[in-house]
């Protein structure tokens, strides 16, 4: 089986930034299907663009654009490219890395879909930090990078506890309503009494429902900025934002800058 050394991906590389151990690239696939290989490093896999097929002997995933995939070391799997134009950014970092920040990488076993949405907006801040490049860069990569490994330790403070079987619909109906979306309009859907969806978000959300919701727009807006074809006007509306000013004092506050800077950033 074919080992991926550190940077070593398929496709076409785009660009590429190497900060010692942490290594960051964005490639076109170019190929129907890839070996079966894995890598020497973990590392995200982020799709900018298209569809990605995963494979590995434990399951299959399709990861259309958005998706943030992580891929733990020694993780055998393959690819299959599912769409004609496909993109990738990946943030590869050695093993001493998470060693000498005090991170403990053996919690994040084997492959994971990440659908934290804070996550989602630490990484378009990172991916934008890889694209503008000037001397900060590198240090803001950093932090970021290190903000997202923190998130995604907490995330499994809660894994040895008891999680609530409507907690799962819960997100996804917040993902998929918006117009609608009330304490009660949940509560009727799930069939779960108010008082305990009131009191379970602040646990397993760690942030209240109205940011929540606020965070899943701003995830879902980030993957239709990186289509250049997706006016921002359209984006406003797409994702459920009643008008332009109103889109980018929200992802102005989640990001830092504007969707209009966001985008130039990554250009």
């Amino acid at each position: 089986m074919k080992i991926s050394a550190k940077g070593e991906y398929y496709g076409s590389m785009k660009k590429e930034e190497n900060y010692g151990s942490i290594f960051l690239s964005e490639y076109d696939y170019c190929m129907p299907a890839t070996d079966w290989h894995y890598h020497e490093n973990p590392y995200f896999m982020y799709v900018l663009e298209g569809n990605v097929g995963d494979f590995n002997t434990q399951q299959k995933r399709q990861c259309p654009s958005g998706t943030l995939l992580f891929h733990n070391w020694q993780e055998a799997h393959y690819n299959t490219k599912e769409s004609i134009e496909t993109r990738g950014f990946h943030i590869e970092f050695e093993r001493k890395w998470f060693v000498d920040k005090k991170l403990n990488i053996d919690l994040w076993e084997g492959t994971q879909i990440i659908e934290n949405p804070k996550i989602h907006h630490l990484l378009a801040k990172l991916y934008a930090e890889f694209k503008f490049q000037d001397h900060l860069s590198e240090v803001s990569i950093e932090v970021l990078l290190y903000e997202i490994c923190e998130h995604l330790d907490g995330s499994h403070s809660l894994k040895n506890e008891k999680v609530p079987l409507w907690i799962a619909p819960l997100k996804e109906l917040i993902k998929e309503e918006d117009e609608r979306l009330s304490l009660q309009y949940l509560s009727d859907q799930l069939g779960v009494h108010p008082g305990h969806i009131s009191r379970a978000i602040p646990k397993y959300f760690s942030v209240t429902l109205g940011n929540y919701i606020r965070q899943q727009k701003i995830k879902k807006a980030i993957n239709l900025i990186h289509n250049p074809k997706q006016s921002l006007q359209d984006i406003t509306y797409e994702c459920g934002f009643s008008d332009q000013s109103h889109f980018t004092r929200t992802f102005k506050l989640f990001l830092g800058m504007t969707p209009k800077q966001y985008r130039n950033r990554i250009k």
